[in-house]
């Protein structure tokens, strides 16, 4: 099924984080994004192209067992896409140097896209990892900031 240049930024959010994230549809990835994709995470340094990306989609999915991407709320334009994420699973291997601990996990993040030729061709994400840390390590003792 090839993409399509018909394939509007809205199609490409949605295939990317239902059928790439939330399967770990490895040909689906391939098949939205673009031979040279650029992708900066949260988790890690800028990654190139579908090969690159491949790996780290592996890698989150072996750390959170049944990692599922939801979209909150989606903007698109003709070439863009900006999304509001929420991430969940259970920290089932090492994560962020935490050996698992079998706890449900979650975790919001803002999601920038540009598309070219009707694939996704960067992405940019963060997300809120300090969030995250203080459910990897819940037993930190509580810090409250004031103003």
């Amino acid at each position: 099924m090839g993409t399509m240049a018909s394939a509007t930024p809205r199609d490409l959010v949605e295939r990317f984080y239902h059928e790439v994230w939330n399967r770990a549809d490895e040909r689906a990835a391939r098949d939205i994004l673009d031979p040279d994709f650029r992708f900066r995470a949260s988790l890690g340094p800028e990654l190139r192209g579908p090969d690159g990306f491949i790996v780290y989609l592996r890698a989150v999915h072996a750390a959170v067992g049944n990692f599922t991407c939801t979209i909150e709320d989606l903007v698109a334009t003709s070439d863009r896409a900006a999304a509001k994420m929420l991430f969940h699973g259970s920290h089932r291997a090492k994560f962020f140097g935490v050996e698992a601990t079998g706890r449900e996990v979650h975790w919001s993040g803002a999601a920038f896209f540009t598309m070219r030729g009707g694939r996704i061709a960067e992405l940019w994400v963060l997300g809120d990892v300090d969030d995250l840390k203080r459910q990897l390590i819940p037993d930190e003792p509580a810090r409250s900031f004031s103003v």
